[in-house]
């Protein structure tokens, strides 16, 4: 049986989360109907989005205070971090906790004081009628709150679509199985978003929003901040990837690509192992959403409607605490001295690594056959001992690899083994932590050649297991041997990059493998004393405690600003995102502006063309007989004055807008500009010389014919080289090349060089919107018709100019004292102005609802305002 909501699956994989409303079950069994619940809830305020009914359009604000301290941090994972065992009775369950979580070795980087929380499932199947009480007790004894997912809905969710999808292709494995015909598995997206929904409701129950932090862990839950976000939009929300980041040419080929990514947009701050995993997730976000990310003062964020989101990078680390306690353990000096007697005399080599397709266990057997036929030296001395943890997991490719690397073991033992030595020892079995670390005390070198992997953390518990336990000061015994270790990596493994002393290879490569492990063993005792002390400084220094705690702090720096802002929560379903503004910037109505454009005598509307009269995406650029009609019917009213202030040339603007003669036109930002139809363009600028375009021209051309898709943009004041065409990595890098290119070859011209949307423009000194509102409210001030009402509306950068040169008008006095003034951008986003309509449509309703405001008929010296020769 489904559980109720599941019938919705299809709305929300769609991205309606709507489909699936927040009060539902907490993922117990099928359609079981909800019970009270003993669970504890801390659940206070309900947030502002909580309120917002599905059915509105629009956005809601939110002015709901969060506190920057807590005491409390809502740890979210796939699993608890606790054991569960049916009792041997058959009554009632027995808990523990899972000591090599690191989950629970997380907290020892947080502050003493702070409540850790956390939220998961369970590696049991907990019958229905036992779910309420095993939760109670977990939640009581361990501070844990269990996430029961439906049979069916778990076996899709992890087995489904984290195993067979996000795994494979997080590892650079493109999803082509022979089960699935290389289809992407709807059903098994729809379990995905599902059981995410219901970790969130979980994790709602015991929330507090203006008080916790959230953590949430790995590619099990992407979908989770989407559902947390919508519901609370000030929550404060770190994800932390423990596995790789694919580069984008591959999880582009993801067909829930987007809605990963935005549901990913919706924390504050996401965590990586390595630059290079954070490296393809920002290109991503480039490639496939526009977003570009800025590097401020070593801090890495993404700007996102206004949100600042942090990337952070950090590799963990182990608990040495833990470690170093299990070094003193007694059986583990008896298992070291079993083990040095039994590889006596010879070298050891270690492998340790779960038995699964990307550890590269075959390749590194292969290049161990390799050094001993080419060092023939180590036939006999030599012994790789390869530990190989079974995986739960089945599947063709997994058989066919056991079957691999047992008959090369068998091929190479039986070509260079003697009578007491074998030279690959095949470790087929899971090993307690003990063994485990015996093995790392006897190994001279340890050996990871993985094709991908996450982080990796067993080079790190080999070098403190080298290491030991120092000796105290007081022992009477000879001073204590130095210490060494060697280390030969993958290059492809997370820890790679931290590790500058160990020997990188690539393992795909068999000869240069070989050769790094000969040597590995080969080098002297003090090279191998240097690099072991060089990496066990930096994992010593950087264990999990410094790597959660590091965390923790830029978590909170992060989301420091964002209460400083208004939030609005926009978007439906996986689309929904917070956009934080500043406090002031509200959206523009209707009724209001109408009202102060009556009672006004002297008006002036200044409005940009592209995005704002004309959506940003049309290709037809041509005005509609819309816009003409409200265009004349504005200019009509002879207490207004209209312009369009534009980027574009004056040759388009003047033949788009020819059946409007009585507007205004400010072309090429304001370079030229008339007030009617009849007039001639007038030159806004001192600057009469073009020479610098013949600097300019040729850099330009020469980065044009290196940049597939951009182009040269050629207006009579300024040049213009377009990239939005191009690869927007390759397309951002030429910008910034060029920009600094240009800048030294014009420095001592009277140009200014500047970057905007997809653009590098030149263009000469003062020569901006800002400048043209400011001249044309001074006319008005010179006639003695100073304006009581000024309207400017735009939707890009170069507005923003227009929107500040306003913004200080009444201190200038060169208006009204008591002008209404309405600074407008297109969009909700950060802006200099102080409204905001959503799109173009509403632009043209709202001019349209001034235009029928207007009066039909003006007073004959109204007719030409701006003219000073009108005043004479």
């Amino acid at each position: 049986m489904f559980s109720r909501s599941y019938t919705n699956l299809l709305d929300l994989a769609n991205g309606n989360l709507s489909a699936l409303d927040y009060g539902g079950s907490s993922g117990g069994g099928g359609g079981r109907p909800p019970r009270a619940r003993r669970m504890q809830r801390t659940l206070t305020t309900p947030g502002t989005l909580a309120e917002l009914d599905e059915e509105r359009v629009g956005s809601v604000a939110s002015d709901v205070q969060s506190s920057l301290a807590s005491d409390r941090i809502i740890v979210v994972a796939n699993t608890l971090p606790v054991r569960c065992e049916r009792r041997s009775d058959g009554r009632g369950w027995n808990f523990s906790w899972d000591e090599d979580s690191l989950l629970l070795h997380l907290r020892d980087g947080l502050p003493e004081d702070m409540e850790v929380l956390y939220v998961g499932s369970l590696r049991a199947d907990v019958p229905a009628a036992d779910q309420d009480d095993v939760a109670q007790a977990l939640l009581d004894g361990f501070r844990c709150v269990p996430a029961f997912l439906p049979k069916d809905v778990s076996e899709r969710f992890y087995h489904g679509f984290c195993k067979q999808t996000l795994w494979p292709l997080f590892h650079y494995m493109l999803p082509f199985t022979s089960d699935h015909r290389g289809r992407f598995d709807r059903s098994n997206w729809e379990a995905y978003v599902l059981a995410n929904k219901l970790f969130s409701q979980r994790v709602i129950e015991v929330l507090n929003p203006d008080d916790d932090y959230i953590w949430i862990h790995d590619y099990h839950l992407l979908a989770l901040p989407s559902f947390l976000r919508r519901r609370f939009n000030r929550l404060r929300i770190g994800f932390f990837l423990h596995s790789p980041f694919p580069s984008s040419e591959l999880y582009r080929s993801l067909p829930v690509r987007d809605e990963i990514l935005k549901s990913l947009l919706n924390c504050d701050l996401i965590g990586f192992h390595t630059f290079d995993y954070a490296r393809h997730f920002l290109s991503c976000c480039s490639r496939m959403l526009g977003l570009e990310y800025q590097s401020k003062r070593g801090y890495i964020g993404l700007d996102y409607f206004g949100r600042t989101v942090g990337i952070k990078i950090m590799p963990v680390g182990i608990n040495m605490a833990q470690l170093k306690s299990q070094l003193q353990l007694p059986d583990l000096k008896r298992r070291v001295a079993e083990l040095r007697k039994q590889f006596a005399g010879k070298t050891v080599l270690l492998g340790v690594d779960d038995m699964d397709i990307f550890k590269g266990i075959n390749l590194k057997i292969d290049a161990f056959e390799q050094m001993l036929k080419i060092h023939p030296k180590w036939q006999g001395r030599a012994v790789l001992v390869q530990i190989a943890n079974p995986r739960g997991g089945n599947g063709k490719d997994l058989e066919g690899l056991k079957a691999e690397i047992e008959e090369s073991c068998t091929r190479i033992n039986g070509q260079f083994g003697r009578p007491g030595y074998s030279p690959v020892e095949l470790v087929n079995r899971t090993l307690s932590s003990v063994e485990r670390m015996a093995y790392y005390t006897v190994a001279e070198c340890v050996v990871v050649t993985a094709v991908r992997d996450g982080m990796n953390l067993i080079p790190y518990e080999y070098i403190v297991c080298r290491q030991g336990i120092p000796r105290k000061k007081d022992d009477s015994r000879s001073d204590e041997p130095k210490k060494k270790s060697m280390l030969v990596v993958s290059e492809f493994i997370g820890c790679s990059p931290s590790l500058s002393g160990a020997i990188r290879v690539n393992p795909w490569n068999i000869d240069t493998t070989a050769e790094a492990m000969n040597e590995s063993i080969a080098l002297s005792d003090n090279e191998k004393q240097l690099r072991h002390e060089k990496h066990y400084r930096y994992v010593s220094t950087h264990d999990v405690a410094y790597w959660s705690k590091s965390y923790i702090h830029d978590l909170e720096r992060s989301c420091r600003d964002h209460f400083r802002r208004r939030c609005w929560g926009i978007g439906l379903g996986f689309g929904f995102r917070v956009v934080a503004l500043d406090r002031n910037f509200k959206k523009l109505t209707v009724d209001s502006i109408v009202a102060d454009y009556k009672k006004s005598n002297s008006r002036v509307i200044l409005l940009d063309y592209d995005g704002t009269l004309v959506p940003q995406t049309t290709i037809n650029r041509t005005p509609s007989e819309t816009v003409v009609n409200i265009m004349n019917a504005l200019c009509a009213d002879k207490k207004n004055v209209v312009f369009i202030v534009s980027g574009r040339g004056k040759a388009s603007l003047d033949k788009w807008f020819n059946s409007c003669p009585e507007l205004g036109i400010a072309a090429e930002h304001g370079y030229f500009m008339r007030q009617t139809k009849d007039e001639q363009w007038q030159i806004n600028n001192q600057c009469s010389e073009f020479g610098w375009k013949q600097m300019a021209e040729p850099v330009m051309n020469l980065y044009t014919e290196a940049t597939d898709g951009s182009y040269i943009e050629t207006k009579e004041s300024a040049l213009v080289w377009h990239h939005q065409d191009a690869d927007p990595g390759f397309g951002s890098a030429q910008a910034k090349e060029m920009l600094d290119h240009l800048e030294s070859v014009l420095a001592n011209e009277p140009v200014s060089v500047k970057s905007g949307q997809q653009i590098v423009e030149v263009k000469p000194q003062g020569v901006n919107k800002g400048f043209v509102a400011d001249k044309i409210l001074s006319m008005l001030t010179e006639n003695k018709r100073q304006a009581d009402f000024v309207l400017c509306i735009g939707d890009d950068r170069s507005d923003e100019d227009m929107f500040e040169g306003i913004a200080d008008i009444m201190k200038r006095s060169i208006v009204d004292p008591q002008t209404s003034l309405y600074a407008c951008t297109v969009g909700q986003k950060p802006s200099k102005a102080k409204y905001y309509l959503d799109d173009t449509n509403e632009v043209l309703n709202m001019l349209e609802a001034l235009a029928d405001a207007s009066e039909d008929v003006s007073s004959p010296e109204e007719s030409e305002i701006l003219s000073p020769s009108e005043e004479a």
